[in-house]
């Protein structure tokens, strides 16, 4: 998670990797073979629009008025097309890893967080790309890092993911819209002074709405680093919650504004095998995403968010942050 490259854990200790549940490998492969199944199914039947819905709902009417028509499809009908996934509905996380589908998407995001007199600063530019409901998404995040006279800078691993929905389930009112998915990311490392192992973290995670304010966006990841850095074989349990709240341009007329969705966050990671086997780091913020109104093909997302630790091992490392970010959806 992006969070990750600055909240260092704890030198790990060895010998969890049988207490885990599955090996890496067997581990990795299911994941795999799951996520291509489903993502072939996405590819070759994406969700319908709105209009088409209605289109098919119309024509069965005339046909088959009395039969009611299924809205599930994909591989095993586990999808829902009344599901708003991918419809703009959950806010772009700050720190948490994004989950939502996005179609063509770009943002740039900029961390900084203070502990004393460390002060570490996380660029990161990213652009996302869908293929029907799988989304594939770049990361090339630059960190410099800095106590006094030291100074410590470059290019860390430059993250490259995918992500696709498994099962959806949608209310008969519709004030339940619950996506559960699965997906990948491998951190390539660029061999610099911030990036010198690999990177591969299996998930899961579950977009919620509940009505048309309440979104919870969960993601659940394993993370496994392999290489010569001091942290090479430590694997991490990684988990992050997005709560957020949307307030529509009716009930808040600001100009040029879409929607304002104030977000807290909660972003944590234990450690699971070497020295540090058993820590865990918690950190939070608490900000706004401002959609703006679109400037041509373009609708900016801006937003903003103030970062603190919630406990112990948090606190070791962060003691406060800003977290800033521009999205683009074009």
């Amino acid at each position: 998670m992006k969070v990750k490259r600055l909240l260092e854990m704890r030198p790990p200790s060895a010998g969890l990797k049988k207490i885990v549940g599955f090996t890496r490998v067997d581990g990795v492969l299911w994941v795999s073979l799951w996520f291509f199944l489903a993502a072939t199914a996405s590819l070759r039947a994406g969700p319908l629009s709105s209009d088409q819905v209605a289109a098919s709902a119309a024509s069965s009417s005339i046909t088959e008025s009395d039969k009611p028509q299924s809205t599930r499809y994909g591989l095993f009908d586990m999808l829902d097309h009344r599901s708003s996934y991918g419809q703009g509905v959950f806010p772009e996380p700050f720190l948490v890893d994004d989950s939502d589908l996005e179609v063509n998407e770009a943002r740039l995001d900029w961390l900084t967080t203070q502990r004393n007199s460390l002060h570490n600063n996380l660029i990161t530019g990213e652009v996302e790309k869908g293929f029907g409901l799988v989304t594939l998404e770049v990361e090339v995040p630059f960190e410099h890092n800095y106590d006094g006279n030291d100074v410590e800078n470059g290019f860390a691993n430059i993250d490259v993911g995918a992500r696709v929905p498994i099962y959806q389930y949608v209310s008969s009112n519709g004030f339940v819209d619950s996506t559960f998915g699965a997906g990948i990311e491998v951190g390539i490392p660029t061999n610099s002074t911030v990036s010198k192992n690999a990177e591969l973290v299996p998930k899961v995670f579950n977009d919620l709405r509940l009505g048309s304010h309440f979104t919870l966006q969960s993601v659940f990841g394993y993370s496994m680093l392999y290489g010569p850095g001091e942290d090479g074989g430590l694997d991490t349990f990684e988990y992050g919650f997005v709560f957020g709240w949307t307030i529509p341009h009716s009930d808040l007329p600001i100009p040029g504004v879409l929607q304002l969705i104030p977000m807290l966050e909660l972003n944590g990671e234990t450690a699971l095998n070497l020295a540090g086997h058993g820590s865990n780091s918690l950190i939070g913020d608490l900000g706004v995403r401002v959609n703006t109104k679109p400037i041509g093909s373009i609708q900016p997302r801006l937003g903003v968010a103030f970062v603190f630790p919630v406990d112990r091992g948090a606190r070791d490392d962060v003691h406060w942050g800003v977290v800033t970010s521009l999205v683009f959806e074009y």
